[in-house]
């Protein structure tokens, strides 16, 4: 698994890359949590959500967020963050301009960063949100939500309560054209302790069904003129 360096807007970002043997294979880029509580690349989430992709074919990339690691930069507040998936997201691209799709994964902070990221780029055709807080940050941009995707969580996360995931799932879930798949995994807080396994096979089962065709939502209804 390469350690790459590649330019960010606020200098050097650090990353593992894998490249898929396919030319045309979709891309997977997976966020992580918060990088002043001790979210990094290395987290055993994303380690494991990157591996899961790149066994399914995916060119796959984890990076660190600005100021983490060997990473570049300052910490600031979700907006350079987000600049920093996107750069991540062109780079990858520029070295598979054949690849079509993409998906993203975002964990905690980074789920919300993933989810703005997916609002930016019409090529993201799946998403998976683990961990999602919108008790803490506005998911209200989510207008509608572009993509079909994973949102899980568990429901004894108190970093983010149950009821407000359900919220923004219940929000979601009232859009047309696109399906939102939600998982409660039972027992689990918000690190997954000794749930990983269990997280880790929810999103296994989510994404071969969604690249076996499986969970394709409703076609709109026509208008009756």
């Amino acid at each position: 698994m390469p350690e790459v360096i590649f330019n960010g807007p606020a200098g050097r970002l650090e990353g593992r890359y894998q490249p898929s043997k396919e030319k045309s294979a979709p891309i997977a880029i997976i966020l992580h949590p918060h990088p002043q509580f001790g979210g990094t690349m290395n987290n055993q989430v994303v380690y494991q959500l990157f591996y899961m992709f790149q066994k399914r074919g995916f060119t796959t990339l984890r990076f660190n967020f600005r100021g983490i690691g060997r990473s570049q930069g300052e910490f600031d507040h979700g907006a350079g963050e987000l600049s920093d998936a996107a750069s991540a997201l062109d780079w990858v691209q520029s070295l598979h301009p054949d690849s079509k799709s993409c998906w993203v994964a975002g964990y905690s902070f980074g789920a919300w960063i993933g989810m703005q990221l997916l609002m930016r780029r019409p090529e993201i055709e799946g998403f998976m949100s683990i961990a999602p807080q919108p008790n803490i940050y506005d998911f209200s941009f989510l207008a509608p939500c572009p993509s079909s995707g994973l949102i899980i969580n568990g429901d004894a996360d108190k970093v983010a309560p149950e009821k407000d995931v359900n919220g923004l799932v219940e929000k979601l879930k009232t859009q047309k054209g696109i399906l939102i798949t939600h998982k409660v995994v039972s027992g689990a807080n918000h690190f997954f302790n000794g749930q990983v396994e269990t997280l880790l096979g929810e999103c296994e089962d989510y994404l071969d069904r969604r690249l076996n065709g499986e969970l394709v939502p409703e076609p709109a209804a026509k208008r009756i003129r």
